[in-house]
């Protein structure tokens, strides 16, 4: 490998906050799929507002077409979905805006989607956004701040320690 030849890749990769808000344990979101952590472990956040931020410094892998999630990637294989609400699908990309395409690098703070959070608490489950690391399997350990409010981009909210 070449990180074997030209020194070793940076091991603790910080994940940010994306959005200004309360931390929620995963366990306590009303759907299965993210309290079960069946798309990998992490947190959720309740905003006070609707700007996403970039948690990493990366690149964008996939900005979903209704604009309620996007997937990122950390130069060492951290993969990130931030998925913005509970059955925000259904909206069909009402009340969102992506600022960021796929191929994009990002760093921490940049904005990623805007999103109404009134139409979004009216229309969808619930205003929660997961941000879950998606192949958890392949990461040595994750940490979880004990920080209950946090800022976007400014606060972590993970520590990702990759094998």
């Amino acid at each position: 490998m070449l990180s074997k030849l030209f020194g070793k890749k940076e091991t603790k990769v910080p994940i940010y906050s994306p959005v200004d808000g309360e931390i929620i344990p995963l366990s306590e979101v009303p759907d299965p799929v993210f309290s079960q952590k069946m798309m990998g472990d992490g947190v959720a956040i309740k905003p006070l507002n609707g700007t996403v931020v970039s948690p990493i410094e990366g690149k964008i892998v996939q900005v979903f077409p209704t604009k309620h999630a996007v997937g990122l990637e950390t130069k060492n294989g951290v993969e990130i979905l931030i998925h913005i609400g509970l059955e925000t699908v259904e909206m069909n990309g009402e009340g969102f805006e992506a600022h960021v395409a796929t191929g994009d690098s990002v760093k921490p703070g940049d904005k990623l989607i805007t999103f109404d959070p009134e139409l979004v608490r009216e229309k969808a489950a619930s205003d929660m956004i997961p941000v879950i690391i998606t192949n958890t399997d392949q990461m040595q350990s994750i940490s979880k701040s004990e920080k209950q409010s946090v800022r976007a981009g400014q606060d972590e909210i993970l520590t990702i320690e990759v094998k």
